[in-house]
């Protein structure tokens, strides 16, 4: 009995641990809600003041299943501040600005919550300011200040000071600008000051005004007002003063101290509290502005002389250890010189490469450095290039040939260094010619002019150098010979192609240079030839070079005479001891062509046909022109064709005529007595339109001579029968029928 007291208590405690532990719904059955959420929970929710409401909506996650279910009408609803936002039933209503949370409970355990946020509506934004918006250049701090004031669309709200929340702008900011109701004056002028709260404008016009009407400028002690400035470089400060005018009783106020003072160029002069401090020569304009009015004065600085003269004035050479003694003149308007080596400021760009003291200039070691000497204002300066120790220079060619109207850079001279190292120094001499008419040096080029030969040297500018360390160099030159030739157009040689037997010699052909400017010359003699192959060779000759045939087959002969070059096939082969032309004589048509074939014999016997190799001429183009291996009738005539290879000519006759088109006679029948006799008139008709009698010409037959006989056209009857009298002309034929009665 004991034992089961004990056990019921135990259980009893596990069930009171169990139930402190674990919630109801963790033992929940399938079907019941386990959790709750309110929609739209997780971003809250924003109401307006008497203008909105809202129902929520409350889910509930049931065991078991994936679905959710609307608990909405069976939760117990709370506000944290009901007097901002009230719930009734899930509905939210915004009483008052404020924020509040409102939350939803679920049989006791379920629970969820949202904030909801009360907020304020306006119906329009106030504005208060002072002054009626009229202000003054100058006004003091507390005036310058505006409120914003959102007033509330609400019986039970108040009105809002919006001044720091809302966004200020202003219409002009070189008139004035506007923060957070805090106005800053700026110049004179008009503009509208804006301000945007919650969807609401307001909006206020601005003017300002200056109490000046004027502000003058005086130099030093002047009463009359300053005008433009003429100083010089070198000059004491000037001190201007900066008065206006009061525009409610016209008196004056010195402002010198509390102006803005500045110059547009403040490399010429600058400007402090009216104190004008000169530094260069040039123009610049001082300004004073004061509470919306300014003045302007124009400042000229010259310097008290006109330029500075520099000897040496150009660029230098130098060479490390070298000096030279610069000076500096200034000169007036009046042409007057001065002195002012000693008193300028003289000055090196790079002191490594050279040093310069009272115009004593120094080359210390390899580089360059500007060399710049100012005084009152005036600076010029000159360059100095610092090159190494040189032992020698040399051109790097010595002869150049040019073109008439070409034009070349300048030859390169090195110069070696006493380590032996050559060093480009092209750059460095100045190269003059010995006639300019053939080759001239212009813009850093030689320009060739005309045909000739000329010498073009080079040396060193002159200089101011103190020779201290015997740079002997500095007397020496180097030149190159130009040789300038007139620019071929064109080679012409008369000879296309060369055909040279083995063994024997030929001479090279003749070649004629043309000009640019129209002028001929031969210069065989000038041409350089050279061969391609080895089947012939060219050699010098009794009478000149020649071409000597060696093998069968072909090369190229090239020859080049200044800018040009012509090219000439050549044929070596066997001698030709016969030349057949086939046929030796044509005729022809006009229009009509025929081909001429020309067979070579070789001294073995074997052929070869020449019929294009020949160079076939025509005595008359006007009768017939030949071209290759054809012949062709151009007008009634005769012509000669000629032609030859290897020494041996060939002719060949042609003889033009017109084409025979019809043969007529003028008796198609006869009827004669036996002894009688007649004449028939036989009449040829050409292509060309001509005519002429044929009868002494035609061949004529009797088919009878027992019958009748006929010679040149003349029939004589002999005895009665009947016979055919034929007449044969040109290809064409006629026939006549005789009957003897």
């Amino acid at each position: 009995m004991t034992v089961n007291r004990k056990f019921t208590k135990c259980l009893l405690v596990m069930a009171l641990i169990l139930a402190a532990v674990f919630p109801a719904s963790a033992f929940a059955a399938t079907g019941d809600v386990i959790s709750i959420e309110i929609e739209g929970s997780s971003s809250g929710l924003e109401l307006t003041i008497g203008k909105t409401t809202k129902q929520l909506k409350v889910w509930g996650t049931v065991e078991g299943s994936s679905t959710k279910r609307d608990v909405t009408g069976v939760v117990d609803w709370t506000s944290s501040n009901p007097e901002v936002v009230k719930v009734l039933n899930g509905v939210v209503t915004p009483l008052q600005s404020g924020s509040a949370v409102i939350k939803a409970v679920y049989n006791g355990s379920a629970v969820s919550t949202i904030e909801v946020k009360a907020i304020d509506t306006y119906k329009e934004l106030k504005l208060e300011y002072l002054q009626s918006g009229n202000y003054v250049l100058g006004d003091d701090e507390a005036s310058l200040k505006a409120t914003a004031i959102a007033i509330i669309d609400n019986a039970t709200g108040s009105n809002k000071d919006v001044t720091k929340d809302a966004t200020w702008s202003s219409s002009n900011s070189a008139v004035l600008t506007v923060d957070k109701g805090i106005i800053k004056l700026l110049g004179e002028g008009s503009a509208t000051i804006t301000v945007k709260y919650a969807g609401l404008t307001a909006t206020f016009a601005a003017k300002v005004t200056s109490p000046y009407s004027k502000l003058k400028l005086f130099q030093g002690t002047s009463s009359e007002p300053a005008k433009d400035i003429e100083l010089l470089v070198d000059d004491t400060d000037v001190q201007l003063k900066a008065l206006s005018t009061l525009v409610s009783d016209q008196s004056t106020l010195d402002v010198t101290d509390k102006a803005t003072w500045t110059s547009s160029d403040t490399a010429v002069a600058t400007v402090e509290n009216g104190k004008l401090k000169v530094l260069s020569s040039g123009k610049t304009t001082i300004t004073a502005a004061y509470h919306g009015v300014k003045a302007q004065v124009d400042v000229y600085v010259r310097p008290p002389f006109e330029a500075i003269l520099l000897d040496p004035s150009s660029d230098q050479i130098m060479f490390i250890g070298e000096k030279i003694n610069a000076t500096a003149e200034m000169r007036s308007h009046a042409n007057a010189n001065e002195q002012v080596t000693a008193s300028a400021e003289w000055s090196s760009s790079n002191q490594m490469a050279a040093t310069v003291s009272s115009g004593e200039i120094t080359a210390k070691a390899v580089g360059s450095s500007n060399i710049k000497v100012n005084h009152l204002g005036i600076s010029k300066s000159f360059k100095i290039t610092v090159y190494p120790t040189i032992t020698k220079w040399v051109v790097e060619k010595t002869k150049l040939e040019m073109f008439k109207g070409e034009t070349l850079a300048y030859p390169k001279v090195k110069a070696t260094k006493l380590d032996g190292e050559e060093t480009d120094f092209s750059k460095e001499v100045v190269w003059t010619s010995s006639n300019e008419e053939v080759a001239k040096v212009e813009d850093g080029k030689i320009v060739a002019k005309g045909s000739g030969t000329v010498t073009l040297t080079a040396k060193l500018p002159d200089s101011k150098v103190v020779d201290s360390t015997k740079q002997s160099i500095r007397g020496e030159s180097v030149s190159v010979e130009i040789t300038v030739k007139e620019k071929v157009l064109t080679l012409i040689t008369p000879v296309e192609k060369m055909n040279i037997v083995l063994g024997e010699e030929t001479a090279l052909p003749e070649v004629t240079a043309v000009w640019e400017d129209g002028g001929e010359a031969v210069v065989t003699n000038d041409v350089e030839w050279t061969l391609s192959g080895s089947n012939a060779v060219i050699k010098s000759g009794a009478s000149g070079k020649v071409i000597k045939g060696l093998t069968k087959g072909s090369a190229t002969l090239k020859g080049t005479y200044s800018n040009k070059t012509i090219t000439i096939p050549v044929s070596i082969e066997q001698k030709i001891t016969k030349i057949v032309v086939d046929p030796s004589a044509i005729e022809l048509n006009i229009k009509k062509s025929k081909a001429i074939k020309v067979t070579g014999y070789y001294t073995d016997g074997t052929k070869i046909v020449l019929s294009s190799k020949v160079g076939w001429k025509s005595s008359n183009d006007e009768i017939a022109t030949v071209t290759s291996t054809s012949v062709k009738a151009i007008a009634e005539g005769t012509a000669t064709l000629s032609g030859s290879y290897q020494g041996h000519s060939v002719s060949v006759k042609v003889n033009v005529v017109p084409k025979l088109t019809s043969l007529t006679v003028n008796e198609k029948k006869l009827a004669l007595a036996p002894g009688a006799s007649k004449t028939l008139v036989l009449t040829a008709a050409y292509d060309t339109g001509k005519t002429s009698s044929v009868a002494s010409s035609a061949v004529w037959t009797s088919s009878k001579s027992s019958v009748a006989t006929v010679t040149d056209g003349k029939i004589v009857a002999v005895a009665k029968g009947s016979t055919s009298i034929k007449a044969k002309f040109g290809g064409k034929t006629v026939t006549i029928r005789v009957t003897v009665k």
